[in-house]
């Protein structure tokens, strides 16, 4: 196995490249109309927009294709994990568990996923407030499948055997006397070389941090320099069978396939510093002047939920479907972003200033909560539009590894 590499710091922000692709990050800005190598830009967010500097967590990721290109989700079959703590009558005796059994190999084929039993747990997952301990077994690596959770952030112990994981951000090994985090939101994928087990402290609605000092000094507990942070890496390959995206969304699981704001208006606070329990939010006509810049909104999986609604007009990142009188709903880390065609045309158009929504009006609801829908508005409406993924099944691979500056607008 090649050396991995890694940089320090807890809560750093950093910046990488696979030196595949030397210059793969835009210089000066995060979203140019454009990005080197031909690659799509996405925001992956950690936090609230509002949330103050000290808490406010994000990432830009330079994509081959946007996240939210991929078929329809599908729930499939949960096996051992679950949310639901009133299964049995509580038990307030003293509770002893001998090592749990990892299933042989030569018996039948489990990975990290299929792999994950819930033990205990508290709190509510649509609320953002609560945990959960997990205990993976499992004997084969997931293969042409990676896995995201919509619902809280994972903390990874492993016990027996090590875990090579491949992330979003880069890769990295972690074997038993060291642990790593996983972001909510962040898709990973797991190669193990035996028979492996381990424990999983999972957290709803807050990210780990290192604790205080205070008394005990400057040099107590864990310093940021002890954690390391994966170099970008990439890959490209296409999975005749289809590659598979698992996500862990309100406790449940699914499967897909995959070929602040300056317009608040109103806000309601949590008593969690610039995280809303709803923000009102309009998009009204106005003057588009960046400079250098992809204009339209960029892709990008939140924390938050989004509800859009259209009053009147044309939203400008969807100008098909999304009808006045009509709505979206895009869940914690549910990708989204400007249909294919809208993509196209904003990554090659002059850009002077030009007016943007004239005759239009669109708000959002947006919460901090994850909104569960009702059977109402999943089939008793019939409203429901069937064929929305379909907006971006056009979205194509741009990718140009050989030449980092692409040719600009006609």
């Amino acid at each position: 196995m090649a050396e991995l590499k890694y940089l320090s710091g807890f809560g750093n922000e950093c910046a990488s490249e696979d030196p595949r692709c030397p210059g793969a990050l835009p210089e000066g800005q995060n979203n140019p109309q454009v990005c080197p190598y031909n690659l799509y830009a996405e925001q992956l967010s950690g936090s609230a927009f509002t949330c103050p500097r000290s808490t406010n967590k994000r990432s830009w990721l330079y994509r081959i294709l946007p996240s939210v290109s991929h078929k329809p989700f599908e729930s499939i079959d949960q096996g051992h994990v679950t949310h639901n703590w009133d299964e049995v009558d509580p038990d307030p005796n003293q509770l002893r568990w001998k090592p749990f059994e990892i299933p042989k190999a030569s018996q039948r084929k489990v990975d990290f996923v299929s792999g994950l039993h819930t033990l205990c747990g508290a709190g509510d997952i649509r609320s953002n407030n609560g945990l959960a301990v997990h205990i993976f077994l499992c004997n084969t690596s997931m293969g042409n499948r990676c896995f995201y959770n919509s619902d809280g952030d994972f903390l990874i112990v492993p016990q027996q055997g090590k875990l090579l994981i491949y992330t979003e951000f880069g890769k990295m090994l972690v074997q038993p006397n060291e642990i790593c985090v996983i972001q909510r939101g962040m898709r990973f994928s797991i190669d193990v070389f035996e028979e492996t087990r381990g424990y999983i402290l999972e957290v709803y609605g807050v990210h780990f941090e290192l604790p205080d000092l205070g008394p005990i000094g400057a040099n107590g507990l864990a310093n940021p320099r002890d954690f390391l942070i994966p170099v970008a890496w990439y890959e490209d390959r296409q999975v005749p069978s289809g590659y598979t995206v698992i996500n862990k969304y309100q406790g449940k699981l699914f499967a897909a396939k995959q070929d602040p704001s300056i317009f608040t208006v109103l806000t309601a606070k949590s008593v969690r510093p610039g995280v809303a329990i709803a923000d009102f939010v309009i998009f009204p006509p106005r003057w588009g002047v960046a400079d250098k810049t992809f204009r339209p909104p960029y892709y990008h999986r939140n924390c938050m939920s989004e509800f859009m609604g259209l009053i009147k007009g044309h939203y400008e990142a969807k100008e098909g479907g999304f009808l006045p009188g009509g709505g979206s709903l895009h869940s914690p880390m549910t990708p989204h972003g400007p249909d294919a065609d809208c993509f196209e045309k904003a990554s090659r158009a002059k850009l002077a200033p030009e007016r943007v929504a004239d005759g239009t009006m669109a708000f959002m609801f947006e919460s901090s909560l994850s909104m569960a829908v009702t059977k109402w508005g999943l089939k008793t409406s019939n409203c429901l539009d069937e064929n929305y993924y379909t907006c971006w099944e056009p979205l194509k691979s741009h990718f140009t590894p050989d030449s980092r500056n692409p040719a600009g607008p006609d």
